[in-house]
Order: structure tokens, then sequence, then C-alpha cells
């Protein structure tokens, strides 16, 4: 089976197991979900989401999330950790949404990209999520489960992750698959345990099943 027809099989098969696969981060105006991405650095989504309520009930807008000292914002987010330069960075770009896109979150991917705090994976989830555009998000879930089921071999830089899954992923299908692999990567296709492998909807497929 070639890498493209496995990678159809694995997306088939997710869609059935995770059919109602979405981001985990909570959000109802794309900005927050540009503020909780960047929390969610070395956090967890669940954390995110808590720490986040706090957060937007004293700046409930750009403009106020804008106007906020960093040192205040910091107090906040400092359970997410990392909260020094989170803070910094999402004032920085509350100040950049504000003054050049009239507190709108820009929908072109370079454009993005030049917003502190925003990497390629952020970019990516922001485009997939909020402008339906095709995307592929290599966070550790996915670079994990991608290299385990043999998409990718050995690639461990989410850069050249991504790259890989370019070319056998169709485009419509990167942003779902991706939330999906989280799900999956959750509760069977496990990091801090051996994966499940017993009740995983791709063991026949799977090209290193128990690794």
């Amino acid at each position: 089976m070639t890498k493209k027809a496995l990678a159809l099989e694995i997306i088939e098969r997710l869609k059935k197991e995770y059919p109602d696969a979405g981001c985990t981060l909570d959000y109802d105006e794309a900005w927050k979900l540009l503020v909780s991405v960047r929390l969610a650095a070395q956090c967890t989504d669940a954390r995110v989401n808590v720490v986040v309520e706090d957060l937007y009930a004293k700046f409930p807008d750009v403009k106020a999330l804008a106007e906020a000292p960093v040192e205040e914002i910091e107090r906040i987010v400092k359970p997410c950790g990392l909260g020094h330069s989170k803070a910094r960075d999402i004032s920085a770009c509350m100040k950049i949404l504000q003054e050049q896109y009239d507190g709108k979150v820009p929908g072109d991917f370079d454009a993005l990209l030049k917003l502190p705090g925003v990497g390629r994976k952020s970019a990516n989830l922001i485009m997939g999520d909020v402008f339906g555009k095709p995307a592929i998000v290599t966070d550790t879930h996915c670079i994990r489960l991608v290299n385990r089921m043999g998409l990718v071999e050995d690639i461990r830089e989410p850069k050249k992750v991504e790259m890989a899954l370019w070319k056998i992923i169709p485009p419509e299908e990167g942003s779902d698959f991706c939330h999906r692999l989280v799900y999956h990567g959750r509760d069977v296709c496990t990091a801090r345990t051996a994966p499940h492998c017993s009740r995983c909807c791709l063991n026949d497929i799977c090209r290193k099943k128990g690794i």
C-alpha cells in the first residue's frame, strides 16, 4: 500500500471513530483562538480553557487586551506556564491586530506568521478552524502518530512532517484529520503509556504497532 493510499484509509477509519472531532480549545471569536493557541504551548488545552475565562472576563475584546498591562496579563495566564513570554506575545499580538487589522485576525498564512508568538502550527490551526482553508497542524500528537502509522518515517521536525503530509493528505481533509489525531493520540495511541493497539481501529494497517 502506498503512503497516499494508507493515508486515505486512515482518514476514513478515523472519521468513523471520531465523527465529531474538532478543536479542543474553546473559542467563539478568531482572536480568542489566537490567544488560546499561544497559551497551549507546553500546557493542556483543558487548563487553557479554564484560564482564559478569567482573562476574557477582565479583557473582553482585542482593544481591551491590547491596552492591558503585560504584568496583568501575566498574572492571569501564569497557571499555563511560561507566563512572562506568553503574556508579552499576547500583548504584542493584540496591539498589531488593533493597529493594523482593525481588531480582526488576518486570513493570510504569511500574515499570521508575522504575529508575535505565532508559528506554523498556530497559523495552520487558525487557517483551518477559523477560515476553513486547507491546513495541517503538526502538534505532538500528529508527529508521534504519523511516524507510528508509517505516513512519515523518522521525521520529528514539525515543518518537515507538515511538508511530507501535504504530499499525501487531500487538502480538504487536513484540518479535521489533525483534530482526529489529537483524539486518537489521547485515547488510544498514547505517549506516556504503551499504545493501546488491541483496541485501535488502525491495528491491522499501522506500520509500527506497539512502538
